[in-house]
This record gives structure tokens, sequence and C-alpha cells, in this order.
């Protein structure tokens, strides 16, 4: 028996109601659900789908979340029947023009005046990989971001810091202080031993330097914690 669907699930031949092309004409993009505005990218479906369900299957799978979108790479994209490698390229590349603008709208707010300024900040680099990376925010003696540095990278459960380097390089941009972050792929927010232990050897380096560590951030797709919020800095 052949489906109510049809053979061919484009947007085109859907009711007027379900269309989310038009819908985004008449009503405004922020009207659009996230499956909505994913089914525009992918155009169609396939023969048991439409781009509406395809599109919500996809988000299902990164974890119901734009965000989670990142994880995936080509691929994996194409797996998803009805995804082939032009709809996976047109995905892929729709979510990196978003955190570009949200990376560049970000440097317009470049004063840390707290934690919530520099995960703003760190946000679009780390919480999204599929892999942990240490990064350093250098800033001036005005709490401004003179210099961001990405440390090292690693695998999923870690990464080597080198402290020789990262002060190396506060000395290179003059920097007084030092903002340090990394992020857990798996999404625990605690901070391990080992991260106890790292923030340690470079605040007790950097103090030797008259430079001070005003926090160390561990960050995820969902959220983030403060070394300095919760009083863990010596």
């Amino acid at each position: 028996m052949k489906s109510k669907l049809g053979s061919s699930l484009s947007i085109s031949s859907w009711a007027p109601d379900d269309k989310p092309r038009e819908k985004l004409r008449d009503k405004g993009a922020s009207t659009l659900s996230d499956a909505e505005l994913i089914a525009i990218l992918i155009g169609s479906g396939n023969r048991d789908k439409s781009a509406v369900l395809l599109a919500k299957e996809i988000l299902a799978a990164a974890s119901h979340s734009i965000s989670g979108l990142s994880k995936f790479t080509l691929h994996e994209l194409v797996r998803f029947k009805g995804i082939g490698e032009a709809k996976a390229i047109v995905i892929m590349a729709a979510y990196e023009i978003g955190r570009r603008n949200y990376s560049k709208s970000n440097k317009k707010r470049i004063h840390i005046k707290d934690s919530n300024g520099a995960y703003q900040v760190l946000f679009p680099k780390l919480a999204c990989l599929p892999h942990e990376e240490f990064w350093i925010l250098y800033l001036n003696n005005a709490n401004r971001v003179i210099h961001e540095f990405q440390l090292s990278k690693g695998g999923i459960t870690g990464t080597l810091v080198d402290v020789r380097l990262l002060l190396k390089k506060a000395l290179q941009v003059g920097a007084v202080a030092l903002i340090l972050a990394h992020n857990h792929p798996s999404g625990t927010l605690s901070p391990s031993e080992a991260d106890k232990e790292i923030t340690r050897k470079i605040q007790q380096g950097a103090r030797m330097m008259d430079i001070k560590i005003l926090d160390h951030l561990i960050i995820t797709r969902e959220d983030y914690f403060s070394f300095a919020d919760q009083n863990l800095l010596l």
C-alpha cells in the first residue's frame, strides 16, 4: 500500500499550514521551531518521513539541541535516511555561520566582569566540542581580554597543559590576569582532582610573575562551573 506521504516529501508538496518557508515569510523566522528551521535547510525528507520529522529525528540524536548539531561529522549526518552529502554540508555550513556570528557578537562584550561574562566569550569555542581543549583568556588591568589562546587540544577525557607555555604567552602579550577554561565533552560539570591540581599549579607559577588567576571555567553544552564562584581558587 502506498504511503499517504507519497514518494516525495518535499516542503513544496505540503499543505499550506505545514510549510515552514511560508510560515517564515508570513510570520517571521522567530516563529519557527528548531525542527522547522532545519527542515527548510534540508528541503525534503525521505519516503517515510517529512522534512520536519526527519529534522526532529536529527535533533533527537543531537540531544534535542541546535548546539548539539556540532557533534556530527559529515559522515555521521549522511547516515540519516534522506540526508545526502549536499544536505549534510548545508546543515554544517548553517551551523558554522551561526557559531561565527555568535563569536563575533561576543567580542563586543570583551570586558569581563564575572564568570558569566567569561562564559559568553568561551562558550562558542568549547561548549560543543567532542574532545577536550584548554583555553586561556589573557586580560589587562581593566579586565579586558587582550588575547585568546588555545593552549592544548586533547582526547575525550583529557588534555595536557603546558604551564610554561601559558605563562610565556602571558608575558608576550603583557597580561596581568588570566582566566582558564576547558570543556568536559561528557557533560559533567564537577571538577576532577586533576582539574584542581592543574589550577593550583598554574596559580603557583603565575603568582611568581605577579599574574592573577581570576577564574577557571569548566564548560559543557548546557552550563558551566566556575572555580571562583565556588571559592576554589587559592
